[in-house]
């Protein structure tokens, strides 16, 4: 882990999930997210000790593992408070609602890990709780309710709004809980005017207008290969298999729960843009184009 200054008050640790730092006064910090485990929760806590700070409180962006998973072990420490946007928090408090959400009854046994179950946290809603300095904005799609942190120094977190291109010509399908409010945050961020932004995976960068090209280009080629696919009925295993091949993707149960969901999520949002229909036989239910 590295810390980097941005501003004259915000700082981010890089790591596989960026971590963001705002002082909002010479002694007290406010981190945006905490990595994966309770290891980067340590790791967190020695760069904030080394440089003489102490943590005030947590904003998740969302409540993913990979972006929660050190808020117990630096709530225990710190005693600070967590807080979150909406549905986000309601994940947070009882982590198992993470693994069951994407395998659609009380998950087994392997799916109980830390990439996919972080450890529960005591959280607030982060309403009214914002110091001074920081703005919350809106970032639907990729979760229930996330949200980016914009600082003083003009500085954007923003959590999973934006892929990075190395993530997305390697793996191709990525993460999403709703196609539609991925593509208006899309929009969304082409209207910002910021110093720096961060994604959560990745560099930081001055310019995301390229970034948010290559997101937009995949999600839209994702849907053109499903619909493709779908010109004859076909079951939602068969697609998700199709999808699994066309992507060169080996499965294995956190790849079949978390693929599945997304491919779930490309069918609700052609079904409901009007561009698929579903029909059932022999107990079976089937995807297709529709025909105009």
């Amino acid at each position: 882990m590295e810390l980097i200054k941005l501003g004259e008050k915000t700082y981010y640790i890089k790591n596989r999930t960026n971590i963001g730092v705002y002082k909002i006064d010479s002694e007290n910090v406010y981190l945006i997210d905490t990595g994966n485990d309770s290891d980067a929760g340590k790791k967190i806590l020695k760069i904030i000790e080394e440089n003489g700070w102490t943590v005030k409180g947590i904003i998740n962006t969302h409540s993913h593992a990979d972006h929660i998973g050190g808020n117990s072990l630096i709530q225990e420490r710190t005693n600070c408070p967590i807080y979150l946007h909406g549905a986000e928090k309601g994940f947070t408090e009882y982590p198992i609602l993470e693994p069951a959400f994407l395998y659609g009854a009380f998950p087994l046994a392997p799916l109980q890990n830390k990439f996919l179950l972080a450890k529960e946290s005591k959280v607030e809603a982060i309403e009214n709780h914002l110091p001074e300095g920081l703005e919350m904005i809106h970032l639907k799609g990729h979760s229930y309710d996330m949200i980016g942190i914009k600082t003083s120094d003009n500085v954007y977190f923003l959590g999973d709004a934006l892929l990075n291109e190395e993530t997305i010509l390697k793996y191709h399908l990525f993460f999403l809980y709703d196609v539609k409010e991925f593509l208006n945050t899309l929009d969304f961020l082409n209207t910002l005017d910021g110093s720096f932004y961060i994604p959560s995976h990745g560099e930081a960068t001055s310019d995301i207008s390229s970034l948010i090209s290559l997101n937009r280009g995949k999600v839209l080629e994702i849907t053109e290969k499903i619909m493709e696919f779908c010109e004859t009925e076909k079951t939602f295993e068969e697609i998700l298999k199709h999808m699994f091949d066309v992507y060169n993707r080996t499965i294995n149960i956190n790849q079949f729960v978390l693929l599945g969901s997304v491919v779930r999520a490309y069918l609700s949002y052609l079904y409901n843009e009007g561009k698929m229909d579903y029909s059932f036989h022999e107990n079976q239910m089937f995807w297709i184009v529709k025909k105009s």
